[in-house]
């Protein structure tokens, strides 16, 4: 269905999938597998270990502390 065009170097394209999958080999899978898990293992090991870079550098507030005011709750006899 497709012929394969020349290109000016004298070359070949790769011919063209369309709607279909790429065959992947064995070693691209591999390579893919490796490289999201080390990925996920910088993710979490640093996370792990540095929790602030996240989470913020200051201590998280206590709401029990908080009174009905500063939470934007109304006094009981207002109506």
């Amino acid at each position: 269905i497709f012929s394969v065009p020349e290109t000016a170097g004298g070359g070949v394209h790769i011919e063209p999938h369309y709607r279909q999958f790429l065959g992947l080999t064995r070693q691209q899978v591999i390579h893919g597998e490796l490289l999201s898990g080390f990925m996920w293992f910088w993710i979490l090991w640093h996370f792990w270990h540095n929790p602030d870079a996240v989470l913020g550098h200051f201590p998280y507030p206590d709401a029990s502390k908080w009174t009905d005011e500063e939470l934007g709750i109304p006094p009981d006899d207002e109506e």
